[in-house]
C-alpha cells in the first residue's frame, strides 16, 4: 500500500502533521533521524527504505545545504512533493536559505506534482526551543527592533500541508503562510505574559552582541551570520505584511497569536 511519507516527523510540523493524516485515515510513514523509520540526509543508506511504497512526501530540507536533489532522484515513484520553505527565503544568502531554496528547486525539477509551503516564523517558536530558554528566564534578547511579524501557528501549517498532501488543485503552487496580524515581539512577549502569569520582557540588542551571544553559545560562524541575516531581511519589513495563504487552502482565517498564547501558556 502506498504511504506518505513525513520526513522531519519528530519536528514541529511534522509531528502534527502525522498526528492529522492518520486521524483522517490515511497511510502515513514517519521519518527522522529518532524515528522507528530511520531517515538521516548525512546517510544515504536510509534513504531507499525511506522512500520505499511512498507515493507523497513531505520535504522539510536539512539545516544547511545537502543533498536534497540527490534523494529526489531516487524517489522514482512519488508523484507529490510537499515542501516546507520560509518566507523571504528567495530572497536571503544565508546557509539554511540556500537549503530551502534547493529543497524548492528538487521538488520542482523532479517531474512529480510539487506545492511550496513559505511560512513566517511560528507562533511555538516561543514555547519549543529557538526562543523558549529565553522566555522561561523572563527575559527574551534578540536583535529585531519594532518591525512586525506575522507569526503563523504550526497547527494551521500541519492543517494546510495534510490539505495539500491529500487534495486537488495545488499543484504548481507556491503558499504563503502567516498569522493574521502582524505583532512586534515585546508584543508578542506581553501576550504571553498576560496568559501565563509570568514576568517576562523583551529587551532590544544590537546585531553585533546577539552575534557574539550566538558564538558563545556555541553556534558556528556561518550558522550565526545566516540568523543575523535572516533577522535584518526581517527588520526590514519585508515579511511583516500578512499573507494569505492560510485562506487560499483552508477557506478560514489563520489562527491568532492571542489564540496560541491561551491554548499553550494559560
Amino acid at each position: 500500500m502506498s504511504e506518505i511519507l513525513i520526513l522531519g516527523a519528530s519536528g514541529k510540523t511534522g509531528r502534527r502533521l502525522v498526528r492529522r493524516l492518520r486521524a483522517a485515515g490515511e497511510n502515513v510513514r514517519p521519518a527522522s533521524r529518532s524515528s522507528q523509520v530511520r531517515f538521516d540526509w548525512s546517510d544515504p543508506g536510509t534513504w531507499d527504505e525511506t522512500l520505499r511504497g511512498a507515493h507523497a512526501v513531505y520535504l522539510v530540507a536539512p539545516d544547511g545545504p545537502g543533498p536534497v536533489h540527490e534523494f529526489v532522484q531516487r524517489a522514482a515513484d512519488v508523484r507529490k512533493y510537499v515542501v516546507l520553505s520560509g518566507r523571504g527565503a528567495d530572497k536571503l544568502d544565508a546557509a539554511f536559505s540556500r537549503s530551502m531554496l534547493d529543497a524548492e528547486e528538487a521538488a520542482r525539477d523532479s517531474g512529480a506534482e510539487w506545492t511550496v509551503l513559505r511560512a513566517n516564523n511560528f507562533n511555538q517558536n516561543f514555547d519549543e526551543f529557538v526562543w523558549r530558554d529565553g522566555v522561561m528566564a523572563g527575559l527574551l534578547t534578540l536583535p529585531l527592533g519594532r518591525t512586525p511579524e506575522p507569526f503563523v501557528d504550526v497547527e494551521d501549517i500541519a492543517e494546510v500541508a495534510a490539505e495539500v498532501l491529500t487534495g486537488d488543485g495545488h499543484s504548481g503552487r507556491t503558499y504563503e503562510l502567516s498569522g493574521p496580524r502582524g505583532l512586534t515581539f515585546e508584543e508578542a512577549v506581553a501576550i504571553i505574559a498576560r496568559a501565563s502569569g509570568r514576568s517576562i520582557r523583551y529587551e532590544e540588542v544590537t546585531p553585533e552582541a546577539y552575534r557574539a551571544q550566538l558564538v558563545a553559545e556555541g553556534w558556528g560562524e556561518e550558522d550565526a551570520d545566516g540568523v543575523l541575516a535572516m533577522f535584518a531581511y526581517m527588520r526590514e519589513g519585508h515579511v511583516a505584511e500578512p499573507a494569505d495563504g492560510v485562506r487560499q487552502v483552508l477557506g478560514r482565517e489563520a489562527a491568532s497569536f492571542e489564540d496560541y498564547a491561551r491554548r499553550v501558556w494559560s
